[in-house]
């Protein structure tokens, strides 16, 4: 079991950037694909940026060219750089893990991750 812990969350305004960051402990997470997710209130968790163990990336179209996922294997640690951020970004923002590794596919369904963290808050004013 893994356990995930996010970080680097707060209050922005429009156009402002942030880092968040996920660590986790206890087994590794090096094969496996790691993605961030949102909710924000009264709506769904959405997917937002996923990076397969080797370096691969992918976005939901709502991100491209404002958000860059990250990972550092050595460290155990995964990234979401956000740039040009804007109030509909404002969200829970959770990390998860990837239920088998290996797995290169591109759906993103909840269902897939296994393991979450609690969430870090990003809300960003207008």
């Amino acid at each position: 079991q893994v356990q995930l812990v996010e970080s680097g969350g707060g209050l922005v305004q429009a156009g402002d950037s942030l880092r968040l960051s996920c660590a986790a402990s206890g087994r590794t997470f090096g094969r496996y694909t790691m993605a961030w997710f949102r909710q924000a209130p009264g709506k769904e968790r959405e997917f937002v940026a996923a990076i397969y163990w080797r370096g691969g990336k992918y976005y939901t179209d709502s991100v491209k060219g404002r958000f860059t996922i990250s990972r550092d294997n050595a460290k155990s640690t995964m990234y979401l750089q956000m740039t040009s951020l804007e109030p509909g970004d404002t969200a829970m923002y959770y990390c998860a893990k990837d239920r088998f590794p290996d797995d290169y596919s591109t759906a993103m369904t909840l269902d897939r991750f296994d393991s979450w963290g609690q969430g870090t808050q990003v809300t960003v004013s207008s």
